[in-house]
Parts: C-alpha cells; structure tokens; sequence
C-alpha cells in the first residue's frame, strides 16, 4: 500500500480521523465548497465505505454512487455529481453490506480510476471513514497529504495517534496535518493540537503540522439539519471563517 503514484497524486488529499463524530465529514464538504468557490476544479469522493454520509449531510440523491460501481454496472467516472455549490462529488451508499465488505480488487478499482480521474482535477479530497481498517489504509495510501481532525475528547486524540502511527509505519505518510474541531476557542484548540503533538514526538519522533482550528458553532448543527453546505446560509459564522482560513493554506501548498 506505499504510495508509488506520487507524481498523479499530489492533488489528492485525504480527510481522516480515528474516531467517528470529529466533524470530518462537514470538514470536507466545507473545504470542497471554499476550494471550488476560488475557482479551482474540486471533486470530492466520498471514501467511508458503507458508512457513507455526504449525500445525506447535503440532501443529494444521486442516482448512481459506489455500490453501481462495485456491482460492475458503472465505472467511477460515471458516478459524477455535480453538486450546485460548484464541484463534482462521487457518492457512496450508507448502510450497503457490499461497500463495507469490499474487497481488495474492488478498492484496487477504485484507485485505478481516481487516480485517472485526478489528473482533470485540481484538488480531489477524499472524505475517508474512521479509524485504521482496511479500506482506510488502502485509500489513505492513494493521498500524498492527509488531513487528520481531532476533537478535545481523549478517545479522539488516542484514535488519531493510532491513525498516525499507522500512516508512519505502514503508508510511508509523512505529509500529515491536523485540524482541531469543534474548539472552544483557538487557544483551547492550540492547547489540544500541543497535546496530540507531544505524545507523536515522544512515540513516534515525529512532528505533524498544525493547519488550523476550527470553533465550535452551533451554526454546523444547523447546517447539517438543514442539509446544505455551511456557505449557503452562514458564510459569516466563526466555523465558516476558521474553515477558510484553512482552504487557503492547502491552496497554497497546492
């Protein structure tokens, strides 16, 4: 699973976490969203096999998604949404028994054509499941930066030092860095990000960057019950702000 398709990959970043509930998946379409609005050609994938949510947190109802694909009906290009906010998403399907008990060659499918798929792109994010299973480290491998968000929860930081761990010692990963969720305020935030990077310098003599803090904003919740991206409706709010904040540095590092 080393990643040996670098050079088509430098456009690919992964959004993980170890743990579910870290706000991962508003992460990634708000990203998506403040990438494209730059003008940039944005595809977000939807990689939690079986647990898939973003056609849910954006009440999209595509009439193909992975499963299509897994059941040799489609190929991933043909799975393209295009969502109004101004980029192309690939959908999964929550719940399906056949994403989540996918098996190697079917992921090898779904790398062979993202990765061609890449190429007409110039960010792709991919909105991974949490935790360290198979499928995870399989398309975690395909990214050439991964983004892990952490919440102050304890179980969050464990679950992302574990996730860590994995993309030093078995994804040949280097290019990490953390967003702080769901933050009581940037200093809090700070505070949590200088926890999960103590224990990597100490365990795993490594220093993972910080890309930024995201505050707690209650505005999310409704965004997500509203099922629309967090632009839509309250661009202004702090969560909308610190995310932005973040979308610059990628483009920069892009």
């Amino acid at each position: 699973m080393n990643n040996n398709d670098s050079h088509l990959t430098n456009n690919i970043i992964a959004v993980a976490s170890g743990k579910g509930g870290v706000g991962k998946t508003w992460l990634s379409i708000t990203l998506s969203h403040l990438v494209a609005r730059s003008g940039r050609r944005v595809l977000l994938f939807d990689g939690d096999i079986g647990l898939a949510n973003i056609d849910v947190q954006l009440g999209l109802r595509p009439e193909k998604d992975l499963c299509t694909v897994f059941s040799g009906k489609a190929k991933l290009q043909d799975i393209i949404f295009h969502y109004a906010g101004g980029f192309d998403i690939l959908a999964g399907r929550s719940g399906s028994t056949r994403l989540a008990s996918a098996s190697v060659s079917n992921l090898e499918t779904i790398k062979e054509d993202l990765l061609e798929m890449a190429r007409n792109y110039d960010c792709v994010f991919m909105d991974l499941g949490a935790g360290i299973e198979q499928h995870v480290q399989y398309m975690a491998g395909i990214a050439s930066r991964c983004v892990v968000v952490i919440t102050s929860d304890p179980t969050s930081l464990t679950d992302a030092y574990a996730f860590i761990k994995l993309c030093l010692t078995k994804l040949n990963t280097t290019s990490i860095q953390i967003v702080i969720n769901q933050a009581a305020s940037q200093k809090e935030g700070e505070k949590t990000f200088s926890a999960i990077e103590k224990a990597c310098q100490n365990f795993l003599h490594f220093t993972p960057s910080l890309l930024g803090v995201v505050r707690k904003d209650n505005k999310v919740r409704d965004a997500i019950r509203s099922q629309s991206s967090i632009l839509d409706n309250f661009s202004g709010t702090l969560a909308a702000s610190d995310a932005a904040a973040i979308a610059v540095k990628l483009m920069q590092k892009s």
